[in-house]
């Protein structure tokens, strides 16, 4: 049976999320000097058809091949004209040249490095739990997911997360062909892909556009593309427009309280703390400078 009206709002106003000031404890509150500027040549800006901009934070800590290609493309100003060509329901969207034809940047690498991990794990705040895919997994001080087998670390498959598409192996894509996980974190692709960067704004224009109908979500007349006007780094733009963020640092005590109070979530919400939560479900926040 169907709940009255007014019960019905009741609950799902009871649902929503809290006020900020309302959900989070005041010892997992950040002070300004948690938050850090990313660098205007970390940022990557993405202008789609109507003006709608997404913008990606690039990680060339942990992939600076892939990344040093990206950035070449991004000055050749190869992307614009290019499209959104491939978007899977629960997965993927993708973007780039579809015909495949066009040239490369200048001076790419055309086979980077398989940068899909690294040895050690430096994360500054950990999980309390594993999860299945690793065996322990946290946060650089910089904000960056991290995943560890205790051997070797890798950046993980989370919604936002941007990785380079590849053909089949020994191929490692050069950059030029990019996508976001708009749906469940895909984690088994983990290791097995350049993850390059995270969306750090913008993700509503590339996740809620039309899901492709042919194989694996690519669209399969050019009519259903959604163009892309232009793509550059930060650094590449006049001063004052500039976009500008910060990402909120991990090695300190109020981010690992904050860690705790993802994993126990309270309120009169939550009747039941989960103990534990998904790394992907806890990512450092990022937002604009004041």
């Amino acid at each position: 049976m169907l709940r009255s009206a007014p019960a019905l709002a009741a609950l799902l106003a009871a649902a929503l999320p809290l006020p900020a000031a309302a959900q989070t404890p005041p010892e997992t509150a950040a002070v300004d000097a948690d938050w850090h500027a990313i660098p205007d040549s970390e940022i990557l800006v993405m202008t789609l058809r109507g003006g709608h901009q997404v913008f990606i934070r690039l990680a060339p800590r942990y992939a600076p091949a892939h990344v040093a290609n990206i950035r070449k493309f991004a000055a050749a100003h190869w992307w614009d004209g290019t499209a959104v060509y491939r978007v899977q329901d629960n997965y993927v969207a993708q973007w780039g040249d579809p015909t495949e034809k066009k040239q490369p940047a200048p001076l790419i690498v055309p086979r980077p490095p398989a940068e899909y991990e690294w040895p050690g794990f430096d994360a500054a705040a950990t999980m309390s739990r594993a999860d299945p895919y690793s065996a322990k997994a946290g946060f650089s001080a910089d904000g960056w997911p991290i995943a560890t087998d205790g051997r070797t670390s890798w950046l993980p498959h989370c919604y936002g997360m941007v990785g380079v598409a590849r053909n089949l192996a020994p191929d490692t894509g050069d950059g030029s062909a990019l996508y976001t996980v708009i749906g469940h974190a895909p984690r088994h692709l983990d290791r097995n892909i350049a993850i390059v960067g995270r969306v750090i704004e913008g993700i509503q224009w590339l996740s809620s556009l039309p899901r492709g109908t042919g194989d694996l979500g690519v669209y399969e007349t050019p009519g259903e593309y959604t163009p892309i006007l232009s793509v550059r780094l930060a650094s590449e733009l006049p001063e004052d427009e500039r976009p500008h963020f910060v990402y909120r640092a991990t090695d300190n005590p109020r981010f690992a309280a904050w860690i705790k109070a993802r994993e126990n979530r309270g309120g009169d919400f939550f009747t039941v703390p989960a103990g534990g939560a998904d790394l992907c479900n806890a990512l450092p926040p990022v937002r604009r400078a004041e």
